[in-house]
């Protein structure tokens, strides 16, 4: 489908939204449609109803058609081009990570690259995105679809984007479930999400550490928890020092940053961790190292970061002072070493040339409909910062909380969570009040 590419010449130039859809098997039973919204910024969503709506029963699938679209600049719809060096596009670099010895001057080098790129080549549709746009192509996606209102299930960003459609077109909703909650501060959004991920990796690594010195385990590290703590941290600081090289990885070697974004990212579920233990016994050993996970082809990845940088930097402006981000490092660095300074690293955004969209408050002011789902040791969104949306929604939501770990709730290994979720979607019912699962 066409959307415009500027809201507020909608005359102008069009973009496309690749839209899907699975209709429910059971048309006599059908309320209306459930969009599924993509975390990221930069995730695709074309295929989640054949994936992630696939796990939900089939009494609530029946009860909708099931929507997955991908977002203005990634996938099947018009895609975005930053043309950012391909040397600048691993994880471990475009991130804010500093240099081994705490410095920033690499981070500062390689942000402003990244920065430089998507103002030469990026153009209106780089200019075009952030959360309100994509709130605002939601709602084009619902009048196509001919539906007075839509019920949503949106994952990591995407509870910022439905947060701020609800804002802007609460009644437009039906019923809203946010899963793994992004913090709706208006005055720093994605500022705080990057800050609060030092947070989340605290809150999460101990249960890696735990099964991590689990007796009987055959990737265990040590002995106890708190002596895997130790072996990272030391491990870490020694690949600062002296990378591992490693053939067929995006930057051929194994650096510090290398290891903690490796660690960031098998927090995210629990059957990752066997593959985080694996590279760290045999960096340990200096060994050959376990197969490298393989990224995206280039085109997939160069959209997926022009989005989230074009998102990040649209929707709230950033500090421009180097000298406050090299103090506010050094500060984290200390303060949580898990993450070395990097949630308060230089980005992109430090260099950014457009104005940003105007703030965002979510309030209670609209339908009572929405429910949120939460694991307490979220490395991504934690707990923390998911309790500042629940603040915000005031009555119109409830939380339901799981005392559990990793990043996206359902389906839980609890089943009072997807109990509650599964209520919600098929009759709307709510926890009278805010409910812990454990």
């Amino acid at each position: 489908m066409s959307v415009p590419l500027d809201y507020a010449d909608p005359e102008g130039e069009r973009v496309s939204l690749a839209v899907s859809r699975i209709r429910s098997a059971h048309p006599e039973q059908r309320r209306g449609v459930l969009l599924l919204v993509p975390g990221g910024p930069g995730g695709s969503g074309l295929n989640l109803p054949s994936t992630a709506g696939q796990t939900l029963p089939e009494s609530v699938r029946d009860e909708y058609d099931l929507i997955g679209f991908d977002p203005r600049g990634i996938g099947a719809s018009t895609v975005a081009n930053c043309h950012i060096s391909q040397q600048d596009l691993a994880p471990e670099r475009l991130r804010s990570w500093p240099d081994a010895d705490g410095g920033i001057a690499e981070n500062v080098a390689i942000e402003r690259r990244v920065a430089e790129a998507c103002v030469r080549d990026g153009g209106a549709l780089v200019r075009s995105i952030g959360t309100r746009t994509a709130a605002r192509d939601i709602d084009r996606i619902r009048e196509a679809l001919g539906q007075r209102r839509i019920a949503a299930w949106g994952t990591s960003y995407g509870t910022y984007v439905l947060s701020v459609y609800a804002t802007l077109f609460g009644e437009h909703t039906d019923r809203i479930l946010l899963d793994s909650n992004d913090d709706p501060d208006p005055e720093r959004v994605e500022r705080t999400w990057l800050g609060n991920s030092a947070v989340g990796a605290e809150d999460r690594f101990p249960d890696f550490a735990r099964w991590a010195a689990a007796e009987g385990n055959p990737d265990r590290l040590a002995a106890t928890p708190e002596a895997v703590r130790d072996q990272f941290l030391t491990l870490a600081a020694r690949l600062d020092r002296a990378p591992l090289p490693w053939p067929g990885a995006e930057t051929s070697a194994l650096s510090g940053n290398g290891l903690r974004q490796i660690l960031l990212d098998g927090l995210y579920k629990d059957q990752r961790f066997p593959y985080v233990a694996q590279v760290i016994n045999a960096a340990l050993r200096s060994g050959a190292l376990p197969a490298a996970r393989l990224s995206p082809p280039e085109p997939a990845a160069q959209a997926s970061a022009a989005v989230m940088v074009a998102t990040l930097c649209n929707d709230v402006a950033w500090p421009t002072s180097v000298d406050d981000y090299a103090t506010a490092v050094a500060a984290d660095r200390a303060r949580y070493p898990l993450t070395a300074g990097m949630p308060r690293g230089v980005s992109p955004c430090a260099f950014w040339p457009y104005p940003v969209a105007p703030r965002t408050v979510v309030t209670g002011s609209g339908p009572s409909n929405v429910l949120l789902l939460q694991n307490l040791r979220d490395p991504a969104t934690p707990y923390s910062g998911a309790l500042h949306l629940r603040q915000a929604f005031g009555d119109r939501a409830r939380m339901v909380a799981v005392d559990g770990g990793g990043h996206g709730v359902y389906p839980s290994p609890v089943a009072c969570a997807n109990d509650a979720v599964e209520r919600f979607l098929r009759d709307g019912t709510r926890p009278d009040q805010d409910l812990t699962c454990r």
